[in-house]
């Protein structure tokens, strides 16, 4: 009896079904975002910090819209610490930041 199409036999490699290693911090903050996006339902702004995790994953840090306002300079953003671990799932959020999208860094 042959397999269907796309499935691994019981007992494959053991990374059967796993995704792929994160591929640099460009992968990382691409993951990140779409993991985050996805979750929280936010549309995102962009991705302010990326950096390796201790653990061999990442720490990304994700800017969405938390409140749209008119003028846009008067908008809500936050930040979101995004841990991703080695193969690029979310382990944990948080947001960090909130912040007026007209506001001047301190």
């Amino acid at each position: 009896m042959t397999e269907p199409k796309g499935r691994k036999r019981e007992g494959g490699s053991p990374s059967a079904g796993r995704r792929p290693a994160v591929r640099g911090a460009g992968d990382a903050a691409r993951r990140a975002a779409r993991a985050l996006t996805e979750l929280i339902g936010r549309r995102l702004e962009g991705v302010s910090a990326v950096r390796p995790g201790e653990d061999g994953g990442w720490i990304v840090d994700v800017d969405v819209l938390e409140l749209a306002r008119v003028p846009d300079t008067t908008s809500l953003l936050a930040t979101y610490r995004v841990e991703l671990d080695r193969e690029g799932e979310l382990v944990q959020y948080r947001r960090v930041a909130r912040y007026w999208r007209g506001a001047r860094d301190r």
